[in-house]
């Protein structure tokens, strides 16, 4: 079911208190029984009944009486609490229609308090059944299950702080605005991805920006992870803009030489088949950060001004990242985040529109 920001409106306190109250209740029940969320809440047993059928109409929540009698959130659910807290600081004041769908998030445009235009990524990690990490309890921590909303929250934060620590070194990626639950705000780029692109001006120039911008990532101690064609936005003019970066590693992850070849590759292979451009050579992992063997201390930034540099120009600094997830959270998204590679087809974005059973 679509996002309908106008049944936001109406909803009352209640409602939001018993919506609340029953993602409280998936931190450790895979269905959260009536009364438990009647404790939770705080609210008295007739009044929570009239606001579970009200939620339940709206498909805010999903009911379950066949082996247990409970309810838990849906995607749509989440959005509207992750919607409301937005409101609430005074950040957004509409949402309006969706522009990309993927296998691991939607894109909604939304409007600032100011009447700017933003952009809403509300991630959908939980699309893709993860077994690997039902298997492994040690990411669990002291949780009895995993739900897909503790997976897209993680994906998330790590997004969030991934953007605001890139854009604050002068990268090229959205200039990333608040975060709550799964959903990030970011600012709008007028631009288009790569993969609708049928013809560039100067292919070379913008291969040769797209192979530095790898390399300088790699400066810094970081590898995107995901580099192609889907993630990459282009302007009229040229302009290059990153995006999709849950998925990024250090330098010194053990499978960070694959991941960086990958990359690579995949820009290579994009432009030898789409662009016809003849590709000689390319950055290589060793070459770029083989000598390196522990991170280094924070580097003093190159001479010069930075905001002369070209997107894929090294500033010579690492960047530290904090995403506030600890060790065992780190562990549970990267490996929810390794099976979704392996799970995609050719194309990143080959998700089917949203079902109407959204209860995951």
């Amino acid at each position: 079911m679509r996002l309908q920001a106008d049944v936001l409106r109406y909803m009352t306190k209640g409602e939001f208190r018993v919506l609340t109250a029953v993602e409280m209740g998936m931190k450790n029940h895979e269905f959260v029984s009536a009364q438990l969320i009647e404790q939770i809440a705080g609210l008295r047993r007739h009044s929570i009944r009239q606001i579970l059928s009200i939620l339940l109409k709206n498909k805010l929540i999903f009911h379950c009486s066949k082996s247990y009698d409970g309810y838990k959130l849906t995607y749509l659910g989440y959005d509207y609490l992750a919607l409301n807290a937005l409101l609430k600081r005074g950040l957004i004041k509409g949402v309006g229609v969706r522009v990309g769908v993927g296998k691991e998030s939607d894109i909604h445009l939304c409007e600032g308090e100011d009447g700017s235009v933003l952009v809403l990524k509300l991630h959908r990690l939980g699309r893709i059944s993860f077994r690997s990490i039902k298997k492994n309890r040690d990411y669990m921590q002291h949780r009895t299950h995993c739900s897909w909303h503790y997976l897209a929250h993680l994906a998330a934060a790590r997004e969030f702080a991934y953007l605001k620590a890139l854009h604050s070194h002068g990268f090229p990626v959205p200039e990333p605005v608040d975060t709550n639950r799964h959903a990030v705000l970011m600012e709008y780029i007028d631009a288009i991805p790569l993969t609708q692109v049928r013809e560039l001006g100067d292919p070379l120039g913008v291969l040769e920006k797209l192979m530095k911008l790898i390399v300088r990532l790699a400066h810094c101690g970081l590898i995107h992870g995901d580099f192609n064609e889907f993630n990459i936005m282009i302007s009229e003019k040229g302009h290059i803009t990153m995006i999709d970066l849950p998925q990024m590693v250090s330098i010194y992850h053990p499978n960070a030489a694959l991941y960086f070849d990958r990359d690579v590759e995949c820009i290579k292979r994009l432009f030898e088949r789409k662009f016809l451009v003849d590709v000689t050579e390319v950055p290589q992992f060793e070459d770029v950060v083989g000598r390196l063997s522990k991170p280094p201390e924070k580097k003093r930034a190159a001479e010069g001004n930075d905001d002369d540099k070209e997107e894929g120009e090294s500033t010579g600094e690492f960047i530290s990242v904090s995403d506030g997830l600890n060790e065992q959270q780190s562990r549970l998204l990267e490996s929810a985040l390794a099976e979704r590679r392996e799970a995609e087809s050719d194309s990143p974005y080959s998700g089917s529109e949203d079902s109407d059973d959204e209860s995951v």
